[in-house]
């Protein structure tokens, strides 16, 4: 905008007058009372959409976060093997890459057949290359038989190899089991581990610290006092301790539950502790006076009309502890004491990489650990954005 002026004036004399050169826009005046009175009259969770859009990597993070709970409904669809198919041909077998050209010609997907031969001097098996076996891979194909959901025999995959031959996109392990489908399967145990587990935390993160803040005197007293033991014993050993109590006789999905109560029987001690502090400041506000008088119960006022007031921040939270969830897990199952096969989870899987000798030799049994550093780094950028979009007004 160029603006004319005149010089400054004498002191005492009249102000100059600041004129733009632009045409009037009448229109203009319209669409900025316009997109004012849309932000006035948006609700809470608008604004908080909003809010969170501009925060570009939580965005993109909670998308790849979509997608990837989105595959663990449709995993045995998705891997190309059964998590249990064994290649005894194929063992400690390297990934392979995939091709699209051969010998300057245009084949598509492709992945070169593989020759095994055994070194004698470290007895390990070596594999080439055999640059005339061309196997073109297959899509949406006919493959390894499997229940979807154990419930519906099926043998639909997404990617399959050529007929007679192989594809192995991430190695495989000791067993000849491909490293690909059993990071497929092992992310419907590692992801639900931590929603479930985070239910059960904020169930009873909510309900005692909601209590303890609600009422206070001696609930609040005890609860505070059994808090400040639990966070006092260092999480590792805890963990280790209480899943050793857990019977070796036990099913595969009785582990898997009585691991995911254990992780959430021991992170509510946190969310107790902030929901308290909210809701001893919130109870002194007059709709929850106006709710006691009316005759509202203490689970009504806390759960309809105090903890709704700090919803956003619960949401946030929880993006926050669903990491340390499957962290525990990862953990525990690679000290060996928290899932055992034939359940999969990465925990389980970096199992197989725990020597040194093993990582030095078969460096992609580390794959593993590769999704579970990309799960993480997402739910904690996601938990930013959501905190920065629970105040929209700032």
């Amino acid at each position: 905008m160029s603006l004319t002026s005149s010089p400054l004036p004498e002191p005492g004399a009249p102000m100059g007058h600041f004129v733009s050169d632009l045409p009037f826009d009448p229109n203009e005046a319209e669409v900025r009372q316009s997109a004012q009175s849309r932000f006035a009259e948006a609700s809470q969770r608008q604004l908080m959409w909003w809010q969170f859009k501009k925060h570009k990597i939580a965005y993109w993070c909670g998308i790849f976060l979509l997608v990837m709970y989105s595959t663990i409904f449709i995993s045995e669809f998705l891997a190309p093997y059964s998590q249990d198919t064994r290649n005894s041909d194929f063992i400690y077998s390297p990934p392979q890459p995939v091709r699209l050209f051969h010998e300057g010609a245009f084949v598509g997907p492709f992945v070169y057949g593989r020759d095994q031969t055994l070194d004698m001097e470290t007895l390990r098996r070596v594999y080439t290359d055999d640059l005339t076996d061309v196997q073109p891979l297959r899509f949406f194909c006919s493959g390894d038989e499997y229940d979807f959901w154990g419930m519906v025999p099926a043998s639909l995959h997404l990617v399959c190899p050529a007929e007679g031959g192989e594809v192995f996109l991430l190695g495989t392990d000791r067993l000849g089991r491909d490293v690909l489908s059993r990071v497929i399967y092992g992310a419907r145990i590692s992801l639900t581990i931590g929603i479930i587990g985070v239910t059960i935390s904020f169930i009873l993160g909510i309900v005692i610290g909601g209590l303890a803040g609600y009422h206070g005197g001696w609930f609040d007293a005890v609860t505070q006092r059994v808090i400040e033991v639990l966070q006092s014993i260092p999480s590792i050993p805890l963990w280790m301790a209480l899943a050793a109590i857990i019977p070796v006789t036990w099913s595969p999905i009785l582990v898997y539950v009585g691991i995911t109560v254990i992780l959430g029987l021991l992170d509510w001690t946190g969310l107790a502790r902030a929901v308290r502090s909210k809701l001893l400041s919130l109870r002194e506000e007059d709709y929850v006076l106006a709710a006691r008088l009316m005759g509202a119960r203490s689970g009504r006022i806390i759960g309809r009309h105090m903890v709704p007031g700090f919803m956003s921040h619960l949401i946030a939270t929880a993006t926050l502890t669903i990491p340390a969830m499957i962290l525990g897990e990862t953990a525990l199952s690679f000290l060996g004491i928290g899932l055992r096969p034939p359940i999969s989870s990465w925990g389980i899987l970096l199992t197989e990489a725990r020597s040194v000798n093993i990582i030095a030799l078969y460096p992609w049994l580390l794959f593993p650990v590769v999704p579970v550093i990309l799960v993480i780094l997402a739910f904690n950028f996601l938990g930013d954005g959501l905190r920065d979009a629970a105040d929209p007004y700032k």
